[in-house]
């Protein structure tokens, strides 16, 4: 009786892809340090704001902290990509964090110590955006070093489940922690987290900047340009359609500034229906990280990119439509899911498309444009729904978007033929 060998059977994935996270230790101890740091910081982010109104009682006050954060990111993020591209990325990971943990001590002493000083509390937010813009490009560099190209899909949708889950576990846990315990414990708990974070820059090995010859330079290497790195973007169209592209959402089709008034004009509702609405596109957003197993079998970025922020800019033009909230929310989180497939694909072409010695500058741009993006949109929407209606702002912003990046498409056709398999920046 001859046997018979039966076909493979191949399984479609649904859940994400945790391969990254098997393949590479370094990689491994890398997310869980980032995840657990997020988490860190988006408690923290919320217990400052909480004690910022508790000692002035003023809005006006808490919101110069975003301010405080915003210019450092913009300022310090270019450069932080030119020193990445410069010095070896480990180290520079490893100092910036020490820089951030350094701060949430600080942040816990004063606490501890019964300092209530709005000035100290607006300088440390400062400076942790200092340590973020400065460590962000080199963490972000590392990632294309430490796994192979096929499974840098699988990473960023990892990654963006890491930032996702900061945005929605860390202010709910912040807020539980300073109701039960203070200030004090809050701030506790985030130093401590970032301990996770240090531990895995402290295993990783050195990651000197290849140069494009493939050797590395060490000391004698000049420092990088900040404007070589502009130049090689503006000569470079596929790179520089992610960055367009995500402008076209990030600026046009950007409701979250009219989130309080469309909870109440709307849907006749409050500030927990407001507090829905913020958490609706994190929840799609880390939904469409948790059920990311289908994106490793795409090859053309380019194009599900160009699909992605056009979806996201209908879902929000049809959030604009509605006047049922349950309606309204299910839009905005297929917006975020959106959102986290046109990152995926964007940071994997970043990561796969750019030499190793530009990645840093490359990543501080991305780091100018997710800082900014959505402050233009905001800024940009309630003007709009000012000098019109909230509809008009919100049902105009998603249909600008669909149509700027289908203008976008036209003009430069060759990035909907990009192909992972032969990535050209």
């Amino acid at each position: 009786m001859t046997e018979t060998t039966e076909p493979p059977v191949h399984r479609t994935r649904i859940f994400a892809d945790l391969t990254p996270l098997r393949s590479s230790p370094d990689y491994r101890r890398l997310w869980f340090g980032n995840t657990v740091s997020w988490i860190g910081q988006g408690m923290t982010a919320l217990a400052v704001s909480l004690q910022v109104y508790d000692i002035t009682g003023s809005a006006f006050s808490v919101g110069l902290i975003g301010f405080c954060s915003l210019v450092p990111l913009v300022v310090f993020g270019l450069y932080g990509g030119a020193v990445a591209d410069t010095v070896d990325r480990r180290k520079l990971g490893l100092f910036s964090a020490a820089g951030s943990f350094s701060l949430a001590l600080v942040l816990m002493a004063a606490t501890f110590a019964g300092v209530e000083n709005v000035g100290l509390l607006y300088a440390i937010v400062a400076l942790q955006a200092v340590c973020f813009a400065l460590n962000a490009p080199a963490r972000s560099s590392m990632v294309a070093r430490l796994l192979p190209p096929e499974q840098l899909p699988a990473a960023n949708a990892l990654s963006s489940m890491t930032s996702t889950t900061g945005a929605l576990v860390g202010p709910m846990l912040g807020g539980l922690i300073v109701g039960w315990w203070g200030y004090r414990a809050a701030y506790t708990v985030d130093a401590l987290t970032f301990t996770a974070s240090l531990y895995a820059m402290w295993r990783l090995p050195s990651m000197l900047p290849d140069r494009e010859d493939g050797r590395e330079d060490g000391g004698a290497r000049k420092r990088a340009s900040v404007l070589d790195g502009l130049r090689f973007l503006g000569g470079r169209p596929n790179l520089r359609m992610t960055f367009l592209t995500d402008l076209c959402a990030m600026v046009l089709a950007h409701p979250r500034a009219l989130f309080p008034v469309v909870a109440i004009v709307w849907y006749g509702g409050d500030a927990r229906t407001t507090g829905m609405l913020v958490a609706a596109p994190a929840l799609g957003a880390l939904l469409g990280g948790v059920f990311s197993g289908w994106l490793g079998r795409v090859r053309l970025h380019g194009l599900a990119v160009l699909l992605a922020v056009g979806s996201w800019g209908a879902a929000i033009a049809v959030f604009g439509l509605t006047r049922h909230l349950w309606l309204g929310l299910l839009f905005l989180a297929l917006a975020g899911c959106a959102d986290t497939v046109s990152m995926v694909f964007r940071n994997t072409m970043l990561q796969a498309a750019v030499p190793d010695e530009m990645r840093g500058r490359l990543q501080g741009v991305f780091i100018v444009v997710v800082a900014g993006g959505p402050r233009l949109g905001d800024f940009l929407a309630g003007s709009v729904a000012d000098l019109t209606s909230p509809a008009v702002a919100v049902v105009g912003g998603g249909a600008a978007c669909v149509v700027a990046v289908s203008l976008l498409a036209l003009k430069w056709r060759g990035f909907a033929r990009y192909d992972a398999r032969d990535p050209q920046p």
